[in-house]
């Protein structure tokens, strides 16, 4: 005897909050598959990434958030570049990893978030990323005052042969990527 199939009422509110805070269009996609055919991380997502589009068309909240798609998303935008509807899936992806950090939903890998969540501190102190204060960032967050002692060496080395840099060079347009945070945030 076949199981029976679940049935989903689509729930369109979620669907056009993820719509409104991405200001991408998820409902034009039409299930082409072009964008897990070309993601190179797929192998790692337990959704594929057209699945997870469709059920951001059901407007299932719960399933979608406690995926990791999202977080394994490496923003390659291969996705974005593939899909004939001009869906960016990429900006849907990160709109998706910071509605789930609002919604204080824990991530299946903890990691992942915290890496996330240093990069992005890192960008908006810098304007761009500052590979030695993320990585101390990253490895205080995720191992303790300890895992940054176990990287000190590997740290001394890069630096040693000019390959990690202490401070970012100056970036002109750091005023312009500090306003784009603030605008961002001011929608949370």
């Amino acid at each position: 005897m076949d199981p029976v199939p679940q049935t989903v009422v689509p729930s369109p509110s979620w669907r056009n909050e993820v719509e409104r805070l991405s200001g991408q269009k998820v409902s034009a996609c039409y299930q082409c598959e072009k964008c897990t055919n070309g993601c190179p991380v797929t192998f790692a997502m337990d959704t594929a990434p057209n699945k997870l589009i469709h059920a951001i068309q059901l407007g299932l909240k719960e399933e979608i958030l406690s995926s990791n798609t999202f977080w394994v998303c490496a923003s390659c935008e291969t996705c974005t570049t593939r899909c004939p509807n001009g869906i960016d899936i990429a900006h849907v992806m990160d709109t998706l990893k910071h509605m789930s950090l609002l919604e204080g939903i824990k991530p299946v890998r903890k990691d992942v978030p915290i890496f996330h969540t240093a990069f992005l501190s890192s960008i908006k102190r810098y304007g761009r990323m500052n590979e030695f204060e993320m990585v101390a960032d990253y490895t205080i967050r995720s191992e303790g005052p300890m895992g940054l002692l176990r990287q000190a060496g590997t740290g001394l080395k890069m630096f040693i042969k000019g390959k990690l840099k202490l401070l970012p060079p100056s970036l002109l347009a750091n005023k312009r990527v500090s306003r784009i945070f603030r605008q961002t945030e001011g929608q949370g």
